[in-house]
């Protein structure tokens, strides 16, 4: 129990380290984004991106996808519908004139196929959204679930549960049950996961995600820290080297 409350400290230490600057540097990859002219494009340039973000600098990812938006000749391709009709070859010079697309192929059939079923299916990413109630319960429930093949990349666990944040956070959805999306144990999380002794450097070999972001969720059960709170401070922390000292 004494370690319990101990970590609790230090994560409310960590937010606010991360809110007053003393964390370093903290511009998050996603604060690079266009002024929106409403919720739908705002939620379509918070989701599509995020199924091209494996294996990538996410500012590169970010800053490619502000220039293609930004750009009177591609900045079509952040319309579900346009997306949805338009041919893998008009897609592909799209999303590969500002590299938002790295992979000629499976980045742009990942586009296309995420649009295609949010078109067919609910005509709008807003639309899909208010048939899930804005419930992060719903939402998983239909893209990890029912549609998981319509949602290539997005509906793995890892993923939707940082792009669940990110539409909650930057897509100012207001998600019920948010206190259930997952931490994702990235290499930044999961050194901090041991710094913090959340986990020892033997079990971060050993334990799955899963179990790394299950172990997180009991420690601040009852805390009124959300585990996916965690991660901004967790990746800065890391990111920056660890030069704020816990106390």
């Amino acid at each position: 129990m004494v370690k319990k409350e101990k970590i609790i400290r230090d994560c409310h230490a960590l937010i606010s380290a991360y809110k007053n600057g003393s964390l370093g540097q903290t511009v998050m990859p996603e604060d690079s984004h266009p002024d929106f002219k409403d919720q739908e494009q705002r939620l379509v340039y918070f989701t599509l991106p995020m199924a091209l973000n494996y294996q990538r600098n996410s500012y590169k990812l970010w800053e490619a996808a502000l220039k293609t938006c930004n750009d009177k000749e591609t900045c079509f391709i952040f319309d579900i519908e346009k997306s949805a009709k338009a041919d893998k070859e008009t897609l592909r010079k799209a999303l590969t004139k500002h590299k938002l697309a790295l992979q000629p192929n499976k980045h742009i059939e990942t586009w296309k196929k995420i649009s295609e079923t949010i078109y067919k299916n609910w005509g709008k990413v807003t639309e899909m959204m208010s048939v899930t109630k804005e419930d992060f319960r719903q939402l998983k429930q239909l893209i990890t679930v029912d549609n998981k093949k319509g949602f290539p990349y997005l509906s793995g666990p890892k993923i939707f549960n940082y792009w669940s944040f990110i539409i909650s956070t930057y897509g100012k959805i207001p998600l019920k049950n948010r206190d259930l999306i997952e931490i994702a144990p990235d290499t930044h999380i999961t050194q901090c996961s041991i710094k913090l002794e959340v986990i020892t450097e033997e079990e971060a070999s050993a334990l799955s995600k899963e179990e790394i972001s299950a172990r997180w969720r009991d420690i601040l059960a009852g805390s009124g820290i959300d585990p996916i709170d965690m991660h901004p401070p967790l990746w800065f922390w890391s990111r920056n080297k660890f030069i704020f000292n816990l106390s």
